[in-house]
């Protein structure tokens, strides 16, 4: 049922060729910038790839003309009709049911198009819900982050790409979500994909992260075997309690000083980063017996963020104080402790 007036497109790549679907392209074409549009299409086409590869059948195991749609229409929450109150993905799933009831499409089908929108970044939710949403996930995920993309067929990603341009797909629409979540912060909770965005692009400990809203949650909840632990009042006692706890052999102390994703620089070279993979340098220090007298030289605090430089000597068993000086960037979590982020003993 192709005209003159069909989109190329539709040709080329051998969409589904329905009133829904044209109407479902044209929709999403007016509303979202090329570069979404393009990831769309691609995505039904990658979707359509796993389908085949899956032995499935369209119009027998899986609704076509609804995957397209759910495909095409699954970051319309990015477009400024679909930008509302709510995370991208849900004022999408919402604009686009809205979008389907105005075209005559039945509730059942609009259910299955609104759990693919709305699931389609959550992993191990979405492969569960049905055939048409698992499938619009596996499609999106291969075009943003190539998951799966050594099963398409050969030439096809090709294909795709030389029909609709990817125009650096993965950061630009990182930037729609971004640009949309610093307008209305509503939108990217702290534990959601948005929020996660966003959170690189605030300063360190704006948008707090699991543990800082388990501190705040208002319930006392402390680390498991970490009740008769003192919190760091001041930057000031985080060198006063690790230089305790390091006398005291007490690798969990010294552990709960330092942000889950801290970083630390123990020598030149060596740069580690998390609480598992400082661990062993911190145990090493407590197994060779070694002392360290840390004595403030300067303190520049901001807000909840503070750079302290130390003069700090160790002594290891048997060999002479070694004298240096050392630079740390903490910062006071909700709970009121203070704790590293960065760590450079020097």
């Amino acid at each position: 049922m192709t005209t003159d007036t069909d989109l190329p497109v539709f040709e080329q790549l051998d969409l589904p060729d329905t009133d829904l679907t044209r109407a479902v392209h044209a929709y999403a074409a007016r509303v979202t910038p090329a570069f979404v549009l393009h990831h769309s299409v691609r995505s039904y086409v990658f979707a359509r790839a796993h389908a085949r590869n899956r032995r499935l059948l369209a119009g027998t195991d899986y609704d076509d003309e609804l995957l397209f749609t759910a495909c095409v229409l699954h970051d319309i929450g990015l477009s400024e009709e679909g930008n509302g109150d709510q995370r991208f993905e849900v004022d999408g799933a919402d604009t686009a049911a809205a979008f389907l009831r105005e075209h005559g499409v039945e509730e059942r089908r609009i259910a299955i198009a609104w759990d693919a929108i709305a699931l389609h970044t959550s992993d191990g939710i979405a492969p569960r819900k049905g055939t048409v949403v698992a499938l619009a996930q596996a499609g999106i995920g291969t075009d943003i982050l190539g998951v799966r993309r050594e099963s398409l067929p050969p030439g096809l990603a090709d294909q795709v790409h030389a029909l609709l341009p990817r125009q650096d797909l993965g950061y630009a629409l990182s930037d729609a979500i971004i640009t949309q979540a610093k307008a209305k912060p509503h939108k990217a909770s702290p534990l959601t994909f948005p929020g996660e965005l966003l959170r690189r692009h605030l300063p360190y400990g704006a948008q707090p992260d699991w543990y800082d809203l388990l501190a705040a949650a208002g319930w006392g909840d402390k680390p498991v075997g970490a009740t008769a632990r003192r919190r760091a009042e001041t930057p000031q006692q985080v060198g006063t309690l690790f230089m305790e706890y390091l006398e005291a052999g007490d690798i969990d102390g010294l552990l709960s000083l330092y942000e889950p994703n801290a970083h630390f620089v123990p020598a030149p070279g060596t740069h580690l980063v998390g609480t598992d993979a400082i661990r062993p340098a911190l145990q090493q220090m407590i197994d060779s017996g070694s002392r360290l007298k840390l004595e403030p030289r300067d303190i520049r605090q901001v807000d909840d963020v503070a750079l302290v430089t130390n003069t700090a000597t160790l002594t290891r068993v048997g060999q002479e104080p070694v004298v240096s000086v050392t630079t740390g960037i903490l910062r006071r979590r909700p709970d009121g402790g203070w704790v590293h982020v960065v760590d450079a003993p020097g």
